[in-house]
Order: structure tokens, then sequence, then C-alpha cells
């Protein structure tokens, strides 16, 4: 490690740093009320109403989330990419995506992934729902910055990220039950209240037996955002439906339905409770909901991302941590994947720790994880001249030791 951090060039002060990581793009208010009037234009006029399926596509795509390594998420609109593209919870949403594709090409700063996540925040309020909390800064994966199982990620423009679309069987099934929500919902970090929260969205909405094999709706009222599943859900009976398709369950004339994971939150206990509370009181609901689904939002995402309502909560979680900061965690243990796989959630690599002045190079020298350092001078371009709060460059920490 010493010759290779010689020959970095040591004792040579960096000129002025040309180098540029992500950039995180931060809309102004204006901006987002623009792009809130675009998105109401063309989701809701005559050809159709597609409030349902914005939802959808900002809740799949965020619904990717995994707080073990930050993967996942809507950071990246990694949706336009294989497996998850073809993913088949996803079918369908194609359509969605070409429906937005003109506030795109209109907006072009805009990233993919605030577009989506915006879409479906605001289709709740369209639809009659509470104001989701919500701040852009969402950044775009790029085909280069998709990794393909290849470890060579300098001729991606210097950005150093190798990604990893999130893999296929993230996202809830529906034929499952109370345990599965808790596995799905607790990889990213929600509570047993946010999960009975969340699967209030089914307000919104009807079941396609081409898309999901399941058919039906949840309420009367599929476009109109209330607490009437909670309210069919816990005031109605349910039966399995007799049909040729996969288990679902019919009300006592068949016009409505409810998913085995819906009928989980009737019977658990913890989660019964829950239901029964927001059946009896909507605001209540509306109230969880909206923190739940501004959380749901950010997952994964760079701090300009996260609304200041649900900050505490999503840093709570453990599955929010910084990216800048998880990134410099992981290169202090060696851990080169899940560095690289922060990198590509829009970690900042120049970033040096607050306090210690050290940045992710000084991390690695001094615990001597050797087969970190070339990728972080070479392809993030780490400054090995860099002083920290003792003066001490990351070639002092290798050599005292």
């Amino acid at each position: 490690m010493l010759s290779m951090l010689r020959t970095a060039k040591i004792g040579v002060v960096a000129s002025s740093v040309a180098f540029v990581t992500h950039q995180t793009f931060c809309a102004d208010e204006a901006l987002k009320a623009n792009l809130k009037a675009e998105i109401k234009k063309h989701i809701i006029n005559k050809k159709a109403n597609a409030c349902p399926m914005a939802m959808r596509i900002a809740w799949h795509s965020a619904g990717t989330f995994d707080k073990s390594d930050g993967s996942g998420g809507t950071n990246g609109g990694t949706m336009r990419f294989e497996p998850e593209r073809s993913d088949g919870a996803n079918n369908g949403l194609h359509i969605i995506h070409d429906m937005l594709l003109p506030i795109k090409k209109k907006y072009p700063q805009v990233s993919y992934g605030d577009l989506w996540a915006l879409a479906g925040s605001v289709a709740v309020e369209f639809a009659g729902g509470p104001t989701i909390p919500f701040e852009m800064g969402r950044i775009d994966v790029t085909d280069a910055e998709v990794s393909k199982g290849s470890k060579n990620t300098s001729a991606n423009g210097g950005r150093c990220p190798v990604v990893a679309i999130p893999p296929n069987g993230r996202l809830p099934d529906a034929s499952q039950g109370a345990e599965h929500l808790r596995q799905v919902f607790g990889r990213m970090g929600f509570s047993d209240r946010e999960i009975v929260a969340l699967s209030g969205g089914h307000t919104l909405g009807r079941c396609h037996s081409v898309r999901s094999g399941f058919d039906g709706p949840w309420t009367k009222n599929i476009l109109k955002f209330n607490n009437d599943y909670f309210k069919n859900l816990m005031f109605q009976d349910w039966k399995p439906r007799q049909w040729s398709g996969p288990i679902q369950y019919s009300n006592e004339d068949n016009s409505l339905m409810m998913l085995p994971t819906d009928i989980a939150i009737k019977t658990d206990p913890i989660f019964n409770k829950i239901a029964l509370e927001y059946a009896n009181n909507q605001n209540k609901f509306f109230e969880d909901f909206k923190l739940a689904y501004a959380k749901l939002m950010c997952l994964g995402c760079p701090s300009a991302a996260i609304p200041k309502e649900v900050k505490n909560m999503v840093d709570q979680t453990g599955g929010q941590k910084d990216m800048s900061l998880l990134f410099r965690e992981h290169v202090m243990h060696g851990s080169f994947e899940r560095a690289q796989q922060c990198v590509g959630n829009g970690a900042n690599v120049h970033e040096i720790e607050v306090g210690s002045a050290r940045s992710a190079l000084h991390k690695a020298a001094f615990w001597n994880h050797t087969h970190i350092v070339p990728w972080l001078l070479n392809d993030c371009h780490l400054d090995p001249n860099l002083l920290d709060y003792n003066g001490d460059t990351a070639l002092h920490d290798v050599a005292r030791f």
C-alpha cells in the first residue's frame, strides 16, 4: 500500500478540483408547482384518470429498498433497466411511463426518479387524499453506471459507481400473510402501524387479472382516496372466491375483493387494532399515511430528497443513513461491493468526515484495506494529499503501522 500511495504523487497539492461527482438537482417550489400541473394534465383528462397507476409506479419504484445496504428505492430511476423493468409485479406500468414521458421531455433536468415519485405523491392528493410532503433531488443512473458484473468503472465519466438494479422479488407478494408483510416492510424499516397505513393505498384502483392475476376492486369508488378500504375490510364479511384464478376473497354480493395480504391485516391481532382505528377515523389514517408514504418515497435517496417532516423518521429506521457517511463506513470495514452500491445511490466520494476531516481514503489506508485503495485512487479520484485534523495524509497513517 505504501508504494501505491507514493505513486499517487504524494506532496503535490492538487489544483482546483474540476472533478464532479453526482450533482443533486434541487428544484424550487415554482418548478414543483409546474410539474404538479403537468402531471395532473397528463394523468387526469378525458381519456383516462390514471391516479391509481401513478401511485402504483411510485410505490413499486420505492418498494425495492433494502435498508441493509441502501440499494433500491426511488433514487436512480432503476425501473428503466432489467431485471426490474420486466418484473411481473410491474406488469402494465409501461402505460404510466408513456403518459409521463412528455413531461420528462419538457423538463429534461428532472430525473425519472423524481418524476415518478412526485406523480405518485400528487396522485394521492388529486384523488382526495392528504398532501404528501415531497422534495426533489433523486439522481438517475445511466447505462454506463449499471452493473453487469464488471468492476471496471473508469469509463463512466469519473463518477465511479457500480449500480446494482434491484432483483425481482422485493415487492410484496399478495398471496402471502402477515409474516410476509412484516418481512418485506421490515426490510425497508417500517413499523406495524406504517405497514397498515401503507396498505390503505388499496383504497385507490383495482386488480386486473391480466396483470397481477387477481381481479376486482377494493372499494366502490376506485378513484377516491378515503378510508373506505378499511371500512370494507373490517365491517364486511369475506369468503374465498370460487373461480379459476389465485386465492382471493369476495364480499357477500361479490362486488368487492380482498387479497390474502388484506385479510392478514384483519386477522393479525396487532394489524387488526390499527386497521379498526383507521376504519373509524379517516383523519388519523390520512395523518399516518401521509408520513409513511413520504418516508417510503425517500428511502435510499440523497439527503436533499428527504422532506423535513420525515427526516427524523427516516434516520430512526437505520435504512437511510446519509449515503456519503455509509460509503465511508463500508470503506473503513473493507466492504468493497457495499461501498460501490453507496456511490451508485448518490454518495459523494469526496465528502470528508465532520470533526476529523478524514476521507474514505484515510479510512481504507488506516485499516489496511489494500483491495479498495486502487479503486479509491484510480476510479474515484480521491485526493491522496488531503490532510486530516492531525495534518496526516493517508500515507502517514499507513507509515505509522
